[in-house]
């Protein structure tokens, strides 16, 4: 009897351990599974592989005493226009060796649309080169090419003319914004990041941001139309992302996030910036007086949006508690500016003017050093709108400030009214190269007052 029970004792012993190794068996085989579906399923990291900012040559710095002599020789402005914009030059944080289209430098016809593609070729081309001799890319390895260009629409393409030029494949994948604005920069990175994540394969995406202003340099006498001939500058950026995992040791920085928001069902924010005829029937862009105003509202509500994702839980706290003391409990005193030097060592604010740039850094507390390369890149480039960030992130290179693991945080402002952002970390120390950065001959020179 006593064997009978040592006998069954021992089977459900057996069949126990049984029972617990093939219940460990799934177990781990459910894990490996979940953890293999994570890695296949989960989107791809974007990386920065490398960017270039075009500079035309010295020849066409575009200096005040060129800007009055241009101004002059129009013969289209009444004398009261001319001094208007003389004035502005003068107060716009502008320097003397901003870049001009073309034309100013021509006895032709501005209107020309030659004189546009001239102009948009040469800086989307030279910006382009510069990067594919950076990356040791060329035409044929690109799988997505955005280009933004707020004010031109042409027929072929801006996208087609980089398809043509480059001689790239034709399964190539291709969007052009138009009428986006400055921030159409921004959001054409946004856009590339979110195609190469839903792209079949790893691939790379390049990216050509500027403006023209050939064809959009207003002729009238409205002061709000007569501000955009002031501070828009010739620019060009290029940048090439990459969704191939065997490309973080090469790129610079990594995309961590990235934000849209939009204003454009608020009449006043929608109208801000507009572009219409004039009273006499002259096309331009009509900047509106409370500009300021909309550009801080809408950053604030941008900011409320961006900062839970970004901030310390530290910051998020105390603005939750400035919040209930100054909406719930009806303290009076002013809503807690969170520090946003606590999420990003560097900041890239698109340059839209010495006012802009004023409201940006008195609304989110910015110190002057943070303010640094924004209000530089305005006074050496320009408004180069939708490229401005680029300009200023090469600036960030030629300082040699960009360290490994550093976040750097790029905002912009568009038409409609719009914000976007994005935020990179750095894989590795940047360095500037002599073939895509446009500060190495003057970054000795800067900072200097603007």
């Amino acid at each position: 009897m006593a064997m009978t029970l040592g006998s069954s004792l021992l089977e459900k012993i057996e069949n126990l351990c049984a029972n617990y190794s093939s219940t460990a068996v799934l177990l781990f085989w459910t894990a490996v599974c979940a953890i293999l579906v994570y890695y296949v399923s989960r989107p791809p990291s974007i990386y920065l592989l490398g960017f270039s900012a075009f500079k035309p040559g010295d020849e066409r710095k575009c200096s005040y005493e060129l800007s009055e002599y241009f101004t002059l020789r129009t013969e289209r402005f009444d004398s009261e226009s001319v001094e208007f914009m003389l004035r502005i030059f003068l107060k716009s944080g502008i320097g003397d060796e901003t870049y001009g289209p073309p034309f100013p430098f021509r006895d032709e016809e501005v209107e020309s649309l030659e004189a546009a593609l001239d102009e948009a070729t040469e800086v989307m081309f030279g910006a382009v080169d510069a990067v594919f001799n950076e990356t040791r890319l060329c035409g044929a390895d690109i799988d997505i090419v955005i280009s933004a260009c707020g004010m031109l629409s042409t027929a072929p393409s801006l996208t087609s003319m980089l398809i043509n030029r480059y001689n790239m494949k034709e399964d190539v994948k291709c969007v052009d914004l138009v009428g986006m604005g400055c921030s159409s920069g921004v959001m054409a990175v946004h856009s590339a990041a979110d195609l190469l994540r839903v792209y079949m394969k790893p691939s790379y995406a390049l990216v050509v941001m500027t403006e023209n202003i050939t064809l959009n340099t207003y002729y009238g006498n409205n002061k709000s139309m007569l501000v955009t001939n002031c501070i828009f500058r010739e620019g060009c950026a290029a940048v090439i992302l990459s969704s191939r995992s065997r490309d973080r040791t090469l790129a610079k920085m990594e995309l961590l996030l990235s934000l849209r928001t939009h204003r454009g069902a608020d009449d006043q924010s929608y109208e801000a910036a507009f572009q219409h005829e004039d009273e006499e029937g002259v096309v331009g862009i009509s900047l509106k007086k409370d500009l300021i105003r909309v550009a801080g509202e809408g950053l604030r509500a941008h900011v409320s949006s961006l900062a839970p994702l970004v901030l310390p839980l530290s910051e998020q706290l105390k603005y939750l508690w400035s919040f209930l003391a100054v909406n719930v409990v009806k303290i009076e005193s002013k809503l807690y500016v969170p520090d946003f030097s606590k999420a990003f060592e560097h900041v890239c604010l698109h340059t839209g003017g010495k006012a802009v740039l004023n409201e940006i850094a008195r609304s989110l507390q910015l110190s002057e050093y943070a303010m640094e390369p924004a209000r530089m890149a305005l006074h050496r480039f320009g408004n180069t709108s939708s490229s401005s960030v680029f300009y200023e992130l090469a600036y960030f290179e030629a300082k040699e400030r960009i360290k490994k693991g550093d976040r750097v945080w790029m905002i912009a402002f568009g038409t409609g009214f719009k914000c976007c952002s994005i935020v990179w970390k750095a894989l590795k120390d940047l360095e500037p190269s002599p073939t895509t950065n446009p500060w190495l001959d003057c970054i000795h020179r800067y900072p200097v007052k603007s």
